[in-house]
């Protein structure tokens, strides 16, 4: 007597449709624009590459675009988290406008925060009229980039960590006082291997939107070569010279160090998970 093969049924059927959508949605919206991104940068010979990408003026623009962009995500792990926790662990008044208010980098067009935020910091400006007089410049400056970088970064923290410490049980924390341990041990040990690799997470998010902002940093930076010019916006110089080769090979090495700093965190989220676990 035969017997029939076993199938699996699943929720939502059609596994070779949606996979074959998937890897064209992909193929059209990724892969192909790093296809002609990687094929534009191959018409130039290696020493054009390596003196295009290695110039003075460029390699500054690294310097100050991800060094800006580290320390903001940085910057932003930290409050991040800490602003996370107020807002899921404490009962406070406006808590409904503060967690809509850490949004609103998501929904200000990013020239629109450029242009506030210069306003703001300028020498005449709200805050910059109380900082100048102090030795504190901070519009049209390097510090001007790593603010604006904060601004845009702090959501992507919050809400990576937000919906973990919502998952954790506060019997836990209560368990670790009765055993005796302090606060600080009770986060260090408790708490905290548990919201690393969110942590890190919206630190690499952060990060990787610092690297690839554009419009909110230009009304703030000053775009001063060698000091406060970032790079996308030397990318769109030579785009507007019309040397593609030369923004696609900037574009090339942007895109293989973000990579790596996308790599290096996976693999501290994954470190930490085996650790926790």
């Amino acid at each position: 007597m035969a017997t029939r093969p076993i199938t699996r049924n699943t929720v939502i059927p059609g596994f070779g449709p949606a996979l074959g959508y998937t890897v064209f949605y992909l193929s059209l919206v990724v892969l192909l624009p790093l296809s002609a991104l990687a094929v534009k940068t191959a018409s130039l010979t290696w020493g054009e590459f390596l003196a295009t990408v290695a110039a003075p003026r460029v390699v500054a623009s690294y310097r100050v675009t991800f060094g800006a962009a580290l320390a903001a995500a940085g910057v932003n792990a930290v409050f991040g988290l800490l602003v996370a926790w107020v807002l899921v662990r404490y009962r406070l008044p406006g808590k409904r406008f503060i967690d809509a208010l850490v949004d609103l980098p998501f929904a200000l067009p990013t020239a629109v925060a450029g242009i506030t935020l210069s306003s703001v910091y300028a020498a005449n400006g709200w805050l910059g009229q109380f900082l100048e007089p102090r030795g504190i410049t901070v519009a049209f400056t390097p510090v001007g980039i790593f603010v604006a970088m904060t601004f845009i970064g702090l959501p992507f923290v919050v809400r990576t960590v937000q919906p973990v410490l919502e998952e954790l049980e506060e019997e836990v924390e209560e368990a670790a006082a009765c055993l005796g341990a302090t606060r600080w041990q009770t986060f260090r040990r408790v708490l905290f291997p548990e919201l690393l690799p969110a942590v890190l997470t919206g630190f690499a998010l952060a990060f990787a939107r610092g690297v690839g902002e554009y419009g909110s940093i230009i009304f703030i930076a000053g775009n001063m070569p060698m000091v406060s010019e970032i790079t996308p916006l030397l990318i769109i110089t030579k785009l507007e010279q019309y040397d593609y080769a030369g923004a696609t090979a900037i574009a090339t090495v942007m895109l293989f160090f973000s990579f790596l700093m996308l790599l290096a965190v996976n693999l501290l989220q994954k470190w930490s998970r085996r650790h926790a676990a």
